[in-house]
């Protein structure tokens, strides 16, 4: 049996805010599709919990909170149109004490507001489908259509929708059409967890008491992240075996040092735990095409306003032709490094935990699908000479990566808080001095990260992060 819910949006748009980052006018993307996460509060919301139901006994919310993550019928990124909002000013509800200066002329003593609206997403298919593999109970499906028949809006109020939950005979499998969950997948899509109507009847008494200075965001446990495929992603023959956090930053500029250090503790480990590290850590005797090696890379904090730079992860990556067992004592080798120490450097080193709140060290802030990316730390050119469009796209197909349609390069980053690196550390001792330069790539379709390109990407140069342009076009 499959509980299959249908979202109509009935304007033909949908507006949320993903990150709670409209109100700073720091938004860089709207919510596509949107979220099971957003649908289960418009549920909860429909008809209250507790002693505030009024068609239902609320039983179905604790049933449907537990389910799985669904798949997903939407349309794709490249079929969504987003459109930022302009800011505007509105008159202030209510105004406390003496009239103030600069008030709306239109109405005397009240005084406006700032108002930032976000940005309103419209898909070339005005409907989405949410689907799960399960048996529905008869009371549960009752009392989930008569919330979903209650339910005005998803997201914002001018995103006004008509639900509909069925339960099918048929089980359906998913389609290349589907997002659907998957560990290596190129987006991050909330999702409903066990214990969430709790909160959010937390979340409602706080609203009651304190009015619109309560908001989601003071409420984390209520974000649940998955990692999802979308249809129109290009997944790269490419992975990540493990995913570290370090106890302190990092100085960005000190990044061929920290990849150093951690290739050299990596070797160490697996050593110590099962000999002999194979080619495809070192290089040393490695008969592949020598362009796929591992990759050491630094996860610095870079792409939003009050990025710096510093480095807060590491992650090791490996190709698709390494094997099961290489990689897997490879990733038992990198989650056991517990400290890099060398000149100036003196910091543990722990495996990623997924409580962890910190953007920069979360494997999906680089394994987001993106159409635009730009380099966090200088790319090191593969030849000397003049570098265009088909020297780049040499780069990228080196890289395991599809070829760009347009590329850039500059000396200074593309993105706030890229790393602005002297000769000294780039270039190793005793080896030939190569030119570097920032590099901003755009695609066709969107493609998975990590991307790292140029001659030094074994060391985490040229890692790339998702530009705020490409935000808004491939996630929203």
């Amino acid at each position: 049996m499959t509980l299959e819910i249908t979202v109509e949006l009935l304007h033909g748009s949908f507006r949320a805010d993903p990150e709670g980052t409209a109100s700073t006018g720091l938004a860089t993307r709207g919510e596509w599709p949107p979220s099971p996460a957003r649908l289960f509060a418009a549920l909860v919301a429909a008809d209250g919990t507790g002693e505030r139901c009024s068609v239902t006994d609320g039983s179905e919310l604790a049933w449907f909170e537990s389910l799985p993550p669904p798949e997903i019928r939407a349309s794709t990124f490249r079929s969504v149109w987003p459109q930022k909002l302009e800011d505007r000013y509105v008159v202030e509800h209510k105004l406390k004490g003496k009239p103030a200066e600069n008030t709306v002329q239109e109405y005397p003593a009240r005084k406006s507001a700032l108002v930032r609206p976000g940005i309103r997403v419209s898909p070339q298919r005005p409907t989405v489908t949410y689907r799960w593999s399960t048996e529905v109970p008869a009371e549960v499906l009752d009392g989930l259509q008569r919330r979903a028949a209650r339910i005005g809006y998803l997201g914002a109020a001018d995103s006004p929708v008509r639900v509909k939950a069925l339960a099918l005979e048929s089980t359906t499998p998913p389609t290349p059409a589907d997002y659907v969950p998957d560990p290596r997948g190129d987006v991050v899509i909330t999702v409903p967890a066990a214990g969430d109507v709790r909160i959010l009847d937390r979340m409602y008494e706080a609203w009651v008491k304190h009015g619109p200075m309560v908001g989601r965001g003071q409420f984390p446990a209520l974000r649940h992240e998955v990692m999802y495929r979308s249809p129109a992603a290009q997944v790269p023959d490419e992975r990540v075996v493990a995913w570290l956090r370090l106890s302190r930053a990092v100085s960005g500029r000190r990044v061929s040092a920290v990849t150093a250090l951690f290739k050299k503790a990596v070797l160490r480990r697996h050593q110590e735990m099962f000999g002999e590290p194979p080619g495809v850590l070192h290089g040393h005797g490695f008969d592949g095409s020598g362009y796929d090696l591992a990759r050491f890379l630094a996860l610095p904090d870079v792409g939003y306003r009050w990025s710096r730079g510093r480095i807060h992860g590491l992650a090791l990556w490996l190709p698709r032709s390494a094997s099961a067992l290489e990689s897997s004592r490879a990733r038992d080798a990198a989650r056991n490094v517990r400290r890099l120490v060398g000149p100036k450097i003196d910091v543990a080193v722990a495996p990623w935990d997924s409580l962890d709140r910190l953007v920069a060290a979360k494997p999906e802030r680089w394994r987001r699908g993106s159409a635009r990316w730009a380099t966090a730390f200088p790319a090191v050119h593969e030849r000397r000479g003049a570098v265009g469009l088909a020297e780049v796209a040499r780069w990228c197909r080196h890289a395991g990566l599809p070829e760009p349609v347009a590329a850039r390069l500059a000396r200074t980053p593309f993105v706030p808080g890229g790393v602005d690196l002297a000769p000294v550390e780039v270039n190793r001792p005793g080896r030939p001095k190569m030119p570097y330069s920032h590099v901003e790539l755009r695609f066709a379709e969107p493609v998975r990260g990590p991307v790292v390109i140029g001659a030094g990407r074994q060391r985490g140069l040229g890692l790339c992060v998702q530009s705020d342009e490409a935000a808004a076009e491939t996630e929203s």
